[in-house]
């Protein structure tokens, strides 16, 4: 029977669904079995159900339409309607640890939201959380609301605890923008001013001592985020009837501010900054003009809108287009600049449920801040947890944050590389060296509008290269290398962080945004070479699937292994999967299923689980299955039913990189999957490649992964050299 709860409002626009977001992804990260239901919908279509499947890949269960629950609620026929509620959440949470139910909220004409969220509470026999957002208000103000809201429920009346989420509170220092007085405040949650400055441990601590003060329990005191606000600048189109005149990047860039530009040029240029949606008069072609180079110049801003229905000359968008081409949206209102930027401050501040990314962001962010002992109270039982996709994530930051890493990397002023680094860094992943000419460095963060936290190090390689000369050649006498011929190979970047990572000045690299893999695993080959009684590097790739993490190898390195090269394989991803908390089932992938085909194929996959078995005798691992009959129970039972593997496998071994490389792209592009990867697997010493079209989230998870690696190698030291 899995645990209810009930989250409910404390009052209107507190951000109901995206606290029930927030508990899911944070019961989630707990190996929890969360299940979601809405059993009454507030609207039809009702919108928190398609959220939280798109966000969190749950089958919600359709609920009781709002007119069918007011007609029964009319008749005074309480019971039949929570009747249809236990059907719903009874059927939701089968087989779940934890059930989150959204209640309703009150919405203009409607005055039996709490009535029925109170009905709702007994019926399930539901533990009640109530989600307030007290914006600027004291304290005890806020905590003496919600105490009345569950006295209303009579859940403090049975003794039993009531859980508050304080939702979207505005940061003691917000204020306005800096002397821009033509500009228009972000779509904040909280209020139109704030900034989304961060809460003071004090403020936030005040408002946990109210809350207890009136024998409530805090869950979370979760800050305004004007990021998470942010809609993207095709949704602020459809708001405003703009009509189209330059797609772009409309999809996917976001309106973080709005700025009416009718000033000169040297003016509008201070409101041109990162994020940014640009309005002017449709017949200021020199605004438009600075808003193009700027945009090319390398400051991403959201957008132009040209207002007044009136559009530049054609030869004034002919010099434009090359930023349009970058990706730099241009609308067009037929109504002025003024009430243009009051639609857009008007807008429903509900995400979409096509923008998956501001859900996902939402639901990480809300989880951040809830209470980690409260979710972990749920867990119980003595079953082991599965490791789903948000789990492993968040298992991989609280694992590089608790013993910091020192990860290079050598493509320092390649933008997405900058980017990452300064995530990595405000997130406490890792330390990041980028190599780069500083002030390149420097100004590639400035055109991106990102912020290089002190603690991202910058170096220049041209000034450190002459100090590794002689460790070079020390280390590669033996091949020939020379003087002259170690200053040559030290003008690359990737080999001065190599050696960086032999001299023990980093422990993990990171490369491959710009380089081929080969250009990226050479030196390291040459320089750090493998761990003792291995010889080979693989890789392995980690895929997020909906529901489950599993591991992929080889797909990106090994071209055509042997038998023992493939049971070498087999063993280092079965060890790989463990040290990163996934338990290790391994199945050796065929084209057929134990005896049931013949080939050359077929006996290398067979000899090679011959060879890992000898080796490893501790592992689950079996050969050779078909993908369907490693992964899919129904079928393993037909084609494997003595296998310990079938059905339920969690490392799939490719026989070859051509059937790894288009299986795990085919399932990464077909079925929307997060790849994490390639990591590299058989070096001394960390070092993982990365895809040349990787995102800066990608960037991120790999040196996340390599800081892992690094603390797992210090454990277990291998001689380098």
């Amino acid at each position: 029977m899995a645990h209810t709860l009930l989250v409910a409002p404390a009052g209107r626009g507190v951000g109901l669904t995206t606290a029930c977001l927030g508990i899911v992804r944070a019961l989630d990260r707990q190996g929890l079995r969360v299940a979601f239901a809405k059993p009454i919908a507030n609207r039809d279509p009702d919108h928190s159900t398609a959220l939280v499947a798109l966000g969190a890949h749950l089958a919600v269960l359709p609920p009781v339409s709002r007119s069918v629950a007011e007609s029964l609620l009319a008749e005074g026929d309480d019971q039949t309607l929570m009747e249809h509620v236990v059907g719903i959440a009874g059927r939701a949470g089968d087989d779940a640890d934890v059930l989150v139910v959204e209640g309703m909220f009150p919405e203009p004409g409607m005055v039996h939201s709490t009535r029925v969220n109170a009905l709702m509470l007994k019926a399930l026999d539901a533990e009640l959380v109530l989600v307030a957002a007290p914006q600027r208000k004291a304290p005890e103000e806020v905590a003496e609301a919600v105490a009345i809201a569950a006295r209303g429920y009579g859940a403090v009346a049975e003794g039993r605890t009531v859980g508050c989420v304080l939702n979207r509170i505005c940061a003691d220092s917000g204020a306005g923008h800096e002397g821009e007085t033509d500009t228009f405040g972000p779509v904040c949650g909280g209020c139109s001013t704030c900034l989304g400055a961060p809460l003071a441990p004090r403020q936030a601590k005040a408002y946990r001592d109210a809350l207890e003060a009136e024998g409530l329990r805090p869950l979370a005191v979760v800050p305004c985020n004007v990021e998470l606000t942010a809609p993207r600048v095709r949704d602020v189109g459809e708001a405003i009837g703009a009509q189209v005149l330059f797609n772009g990047e409309a999809r996917s860039r976001r309106v973080k501010d709005v700025a009416i530009c009718a000033m000169t040029v040297p003016n509008a240029m201070r409101a041109m900054k990162p994020g940014t949606l640009v309005m002017t008069p449709g017949d200021r072609s020199d605004i438009l003009l600075a808003a193009a180079m700027s945009a090319q110049a390398g400051t991403p801003l959201a957008g132009v809108v040209l207002t007044g229905g009136l559009e530049p000359d054609r030869r004034v968008l002919d010099l434009c287009r090359k930023a349009f081409e970058g990706g730099l949206p241009l609308l067009s209102v037929p109504y002025s600049s003024y009430r243009a930027a009051t639609h857009v401050a008007a807008m429903d501040p509900q995400i979409p449920t096509d923008d998956d990314e501001r859900v996902e962001r939402t639901m990480n962010f809300i989880a951040d801040h809830l209470d980690v002992a409260w979710c972990k109270g749920f867990a119980q039982d003595t079953r082991v947890p599965r490791v789903s996709p948000p789990a492993f994530r968040y298992r991989l930051v609280e694992a590089a944050r608790a013993d910091l890493k020192r990860i290079v990397l050598p493509e320092g002023n390649e933008p997405r590389t900058v980017a990452a680094a300064a995530i990595v860094a405000s997130r406490g992943i890792a330390r990041c060296v980028l190599l780069g000419p500083p002030e390149e460095v420097r100004d590639v963060a400035a055109r991106q509008g990102v912020v290089l936290p002190p603690t991202v190090e910058i170096v220049d390689p041209a000034s450190v290269a002459p100090r590794y000369v002689d460790p070079l050649v020390a280390r590669r006498k033996a091949k020939g290398m020379t003087p002259e011929r170690a200053e040559i190979e030290l003008q690359d970047p990737i080999m001065i962080g190599t050696m960086m990572l032999a001299l023990d000045e980093a422990d993990g690299l990171v490369s491959g945004a710009v380089h081929t893999t080969a250009h990226t695993i050479r030196p390291a080959l040459q320089i750090i070479k493998t761990v003792p009684g291995c010889n080979l590097v693989s890789s392995v790739f980690f895929m997020c699937l909906p529901d489950q993490v599993l591991v992929f190898g080889d797909c990106a390195v090994v071209p055509n292994p042997t038998a023992a090269e493939l049971a070498d394989i087999a063993i280092q991803s079965a060890d790989s999967a463990t040290a990163f908390g996934i338990p290790a089932r391994v199945a050796l992938l065929s084209y057929s299923t134990g005896a049931s085909g013949t080939g050359e194929d077929v006996e290398k996959v067979k000899e090679a689980t011959r060879i890992a078995k000898e080796l490893r005798p501790d592992l689950l691992l079996d050969g050779p299955l078909q993908y369907d009959a490693a992964v899919m129970p129904d079928v393993a039972r037909l084609k494997a039913p003595k296998s310990p593997v079938a059905g339920h496998a969690t490392v799939l071994v490719f026989p070859d990189l051509n059937t790894g490389n288009v299986t795990y792209k085919a399932v990464q592009r077909s079925a929307n999957v997060v790849s994490i990867g390639p990591m590299l697997q058989g070096l001394a010493k960390p070092v993982n490649d990365l895809s040349r079209g990787c995102l800066v989230e990608d960037i991120v998870f790999t040196i996340n992964l390599t800081a892992i690696q690094a603390q797992q190698a210090a454990r277990v030291p291998a001689a380098v050299g």
